[in-house]
C-alpha cells in the first residue's frame, strides 16, 4: 500500500475512534489489503512517522488476558490533517481507483456538504476526460478500434465501470447541493 493511501487510511480510520495496531490492521485490510495489502513493516513505521508529527498518540491499556496493549488515538493535529486530506485531495487520490475509493471510505467524516460535493466533482471531471489504456498517434482507442480481444476486454470492464461510477457521483453530487443549507451528512451506521 502506497504511503499516501496508508496515512489516510490510519487518519480515518483513527477518526472513527481509537484503537489497537492489530485491529487498525484488520479494519486497513479490509478496505483494501485484497488489492494492497498492509504489511506490519510499513504499517507501524507509519503509525510512529504519524506520532512524531503529532498527528496520533498512542497510550496502554489493560488487554484480554495478561498483557497490556497499544491504544492508537488521533489527536486535533491529526484531525486537521485528515479534514484537510479529505478537502483538498492529491490528484492521485481522485485519479487512483483504489485511493479513490479509499478517499470515500472516510469522505462522511468532512461534515461539510460542498467540500464533499467539490471531491466528487474532481472525480466526475477526471472520468469525462477521455482517456484509454491504448492510444494511437496520441489519440484514446475505443474498444471498438482494438483488434486485441484482451485489450478490447480491459476497454469493455473499464468502460462500464467508468459509466456507472460516473451515474452514481452525478446522483451523489445532486443529493449533496439540493441539501437544505446548514443540513450535515449522515454519519455512517445511522438510520
Amino acid at each position: 500500500m502506497a504511503s499516501g493511501d496508508l496515512t489516510l487510511s490510519i487518519l480515518g480510520l483513527l477518526g472513527r475512534g481509537s484503537m489497537h495496531g492489530y485491529e487498525l490492521k484488520t479494519r486497513i485490510h479490509g478496505l483494501s489489503g485484497h488489492l494492497r495489502p498492509v504489511s506490519d513493516g510499513a504499517l507501524y513505521p507509519a503509525i510512529a512517522r504519524l506520532e512524531k508529527k503529532g498527528f496520533v498518540e498512542r497510550h496502554e491499556e489493560e488487554g484480554a488476558g495478561a498483557a497490556r496493549r497499544q491504544v492508537l488515538t488521533l489527536t486535533e493535529a491529526g484531525r486537521r490533517e485528515l479534514l484537510r486530506r479529505l478537502r483538498e485531495p492529491a490528484d492521485l487520490d481522485i485519479s487512483d481507483q483504489t485511493r479513490f475509493f479509499g478517499l470515500l471510505a472516510f469522505l462522511s467524516q468532512l461534515r461539510d456538504r460542498e467540500a464533499q460535493a467539490r471531491v466528487l466533482r474532481r472525480r466526475l471531471a477526471f472520468l469525462e476526460t477521455p482517456a484509454s489504456f491504448f492510444y494511437e498517434d496520441g489519440r484514446p482507442l475505443r474498444a471498438e478500434e482494438v483488434g486485441d480481444p484482451f485489450h478490447r476486454g480491459m476497454l469493455v470492464v473499464a468502460r462500464a465501470m467508468s459509466a456507472a461510477e460516473r451515474e452514481w457521483l452525478r446522483e451523489a453530487v445532486a443529493e449533496l447541493e439540493s441539501a437544505p443549507a446548514g443540513a450535515r451528512p449522515e454519519r455512517p451506521g445511522r438510520a
